[in-house]
């Protein structure tokens, strides 16, 4: 197996595995409807398809074959940070910003660490591939995705903090938003 084709089975998983896990959440009780999440969502799948676009111009490097692996072992933590921070979450994972019956701050596991760690782990999986595949189009990705990410981060604070009040506040005073130790 090549690493790209490694990096491509990693990212399958992670899709496959992710959406079939969808029904372990509970029902969501309040949203901030669907205009508010057209933004993230359209940018999210840009950021996807010009990521794993086919056709690309000349690259901009050519790793050693052990460095093509270990883009892939730092797409594979990242995709763990990801599992841990949905595991740790349980029920209350949601696919949009919302919040469920009962909701409350999580502020333990990876969440001690950042607010938001599944986008952190699927942005540091889209930068390692991105390095791997070392297009314009790849890195162009990478930014459009991690927009997409952060305008969805900005939005569930918007959300949670009318939701949950002080204790929402009181959290996001102490822990980084996407990026741990910052």
């Amino acid at each position: 197996m090549t690493p790209a084709r490694g990096m491509m089975t990693l990212w399958v998983v992670w899709v496959v595995s992710w959406w079939a896990a969808a029904v372990w959440s509970d029902r969501a009780v309040k949203g901030p409807g669907a205009g508010p999440q057209l933004v993230y969502n359209l940018l999210t799948i840009s950021g996807a398809l010009l990521l794993f676009a086919v056709f690309s111009p000349d690259r901009f490097w050519r790793l050693p074959r052990a460095a093509q692996w270990g883009t892939v072992a730092v797409a594979g933590l990242g995709f763990a940070f990801a599992w841990w921070a949905r595991i740790h979450l349980g029920r209350f994972w949601a696919r949009n910003v919302s919040r469920k019956a009962d909701h409350r701050v999580v502020d333990t596991g990876p969440y001690a660490l950042v607010r938001h760690p599944i986008y952190t782990g699927i942005i540091l999986a889209t930068g390692a591939t991105a390095v791997l595949k070392a297009t314009p189009f790849a890195w162009a990705g990478v930014v459009v995705m991690t927009a997409g990410w952060y305008v969805k981060a900005r939005l569930e604070e918007r959300f949670l903090r009318g939701e949950l009040g002080d204790a929402y506040a009181a959290y996001a005073a102490r822990v980084p938003m996407l990026v741990p130790f910052i």
